[in-house]
């Protein structure tokens, strides 16, 4: 796969601080059963890479010593790390906050069957990746029959309670751009998603988050190969709104990879791009975080500050 960090470092973007941080973003690992075209992460069912209990241990101390609100967990599917369990009931046990960036299939998969039921009964709140809501163009970007499945996961999750009106369990789902845009007005495809998914499946959710897909690892290297780099990256500058600046994600968090390295997004954590330039683990700054330190800013930030604004939880402008 083609290096595309090379045609990112290089920048104009703005440079921006952290304020206060309120969540750790845990990369468990790059193990998942699907491997899409948009992954960012380059997942997939050959990855090894799983982080250990010992570095999840760290993790707790460090939401516990600077008073973090939120554990998202993430991967890979974080749900194949062995100690997922383990780390979510640790989590909800100190009075955290738990989000589960969960691939719906793996609701379906042998041996995560009952992974439904322990995501309700710790009361973890479930975003969901359903790229589409159109059959064909899911399998299209994740593989034959992930739709179908995808919608059985949902189906489980609802039965438990999820995205009902009168529970407190939390289903959100994502949307990814099929191709080389950005993705349209979130509000009016919420609406779309909502009345078809629940009028041909009686599917029901929270929100709908529409997360722009960044020019690095696997879909950085789709574009190099169509040669579509130089006219993505145009399009993520020409759309650049200064409004949401204020909003970026990686004001209020901290990503681990699955070693324990910190970055300050997950997207920087792809590029190998760490923590104030330094490649610098968890336990290092377990004594002293510093405050507003600057991020580490590349052309993919492009990306979080184009159009309508792209975060972990959708859209920066309402």
């Amino acid at each position: 796969m083609r290096d595309v960090k090379p045609l990112l470092i290089k920048t104009d973007f703005p440079k921006i601080k952290r304020d206060r941080l309120l969540t750790l973003q845990m990369n468990l690992g790059y193990l998942c059963n699907l491997s899409c075209t948009h992954c960012h992460v380059n997942a997939g069912p050959n990855r090894t890479e799983l982080m250990s209990r010992e570095t999840m241990e760290v993790a707790l101390q460090f939401a516990k010593k600077y008073k973090l609100e939120t554990l998202d967990l993430t991967g890979g599917s974080p749900e194949m790390n062995p100690d997922f369990r383990w780390l979510v009931q640790q989590a909800k046990q100190q009075g955290l906050h738990v989000m589960d960036r969960c691939n719906p299939t793996i609701l379906e998969e042998p041996g995560y069957e009952d992974t439904a039921e322990f995501l309700a009964e710790q009361q973890v709140e479930v975003i969901a990746s359903l790229p589409c809501y159109l059959e064909d163009n899911v399998d299209a970007q994740r593989g034959k029959g992930v739709f179908s499945a995808s919608i059985k996961g949902l189906q489980k999750l609802n039965a438990l309670g999820y995205g009902q009106a009168d529970s407190n369990l939390t289903l959100n789902l994502v949307f990814n751009p099929q191709g080389f845009s950005l993705p349209p007005p979130q509000a009016q495809l919420e609406e779309d998603y909502r009345k078809f998914l629940t009028q041909q499946f009686g599917v029901q959710f929270n929100h709908l988050f529409t997360i722009t897909n960044m020019p690095i690892q696997r879909f950085g290297a789709v574009l190099l190969a169509k040669g579509k780099f130089e006219e993505y990256m145009s399009l993520l500058k020409q759309s650049y709104q200064a409004v949401n600046l204020d909003q970026v994600m990686c004001k209020s968090l901290l990503s681990v990879d699955w070693q324990g390295y910190v970055y300050d997004c997950d997207f920087n954590q792809m590029l190998d791009m760490p923590l104030a330039g330094n490649k610098t683990h968890l336990s290092q700054i377990l004594e002293l975080m510093p405050d507003a330190m600057s991020i580490e800013v590349a052309e993919h930030c492009y990306g979080c500050v184009a159009g309508q604004g792209s975060s972990c939880t959708g859209v920066l402008q309402s």
